[in-house]
């Protein structure tokens, strides 16, 4: 995924991101099932590959890691799709913030829709601090998904999210 090319363009897609994560938490705290889901799940160390996987309606998020140290960790994901059925979002994350776990891989997968942004991040906003992003060669994007890079990635991830458009078509 390419960088946006001018402060607009981060702006828009920083504000599209907030947009979303906010429907999901909004709509998840009011009980709307229909239009965004949130669900608990424990990230497990140990080293093995472990997946927890959302769906709503058509599309799905899957995410698949494997990681070291500690014990498990209560982490989140929120799916959610806008109102007008174009933008499908996925959000995981440690509520707590900042992960204590060292990450040996990761990837955020959807299905049913192509991925427009995508982000990572080694420590999730909680109790003031702000969300920290991973350096830009630590994780790539494609169509489907958002995975660490290969002899790049420092092991640290705390949350990812992606908004993704779908194959909607108005009649």
């Amino acid at each position: 995924m390419a960088a946006p090319r001018s402060v607009s363009e981060r702006w828009l897609r920083d504000g599209l991101l907030a947009f979303f994560f906010f429907l999901h938490v909004f709509s998840s705290a009011a009980g709307t099932e229909e239009g965004a889901v949130t669900a608990e799940f424990d990230v497990r160390p140990g080293g093995m590959v472990h997946s927890f996987s959302k769906s709503l309606g058509d599309y799905e998020c899957t995410f698949t890691y494997a990681a070291q140290g500690g014990t498990n960790e209560q982490w989140q994901m929120s799916v959610g799709v806008s109102e007008d059925s174009s933008l499908f979002s996925c959000s995981v994350w440690r509520p707590q913030g900042k992960s204590y776990l060292f990450f040996t891989q990761f990837e955020a997968k959807v299905k049913g829709a192509k991925i427009e942004y995508g982000g990572a991040f080694s420590a999730a906003a909680a109790r003031g601090q702000s969300d920290v992003p991973l350096k830009e060669e630590e994780f790539h994007v494609t169509e489907t998904t958002v995975s660490h890079r290969e002899g790049k990635f420092r092991s640290e991830l705390s949350k990812l999210v992606i908004v993704a458009r779908t194959a909607h078509d108005e009649l």
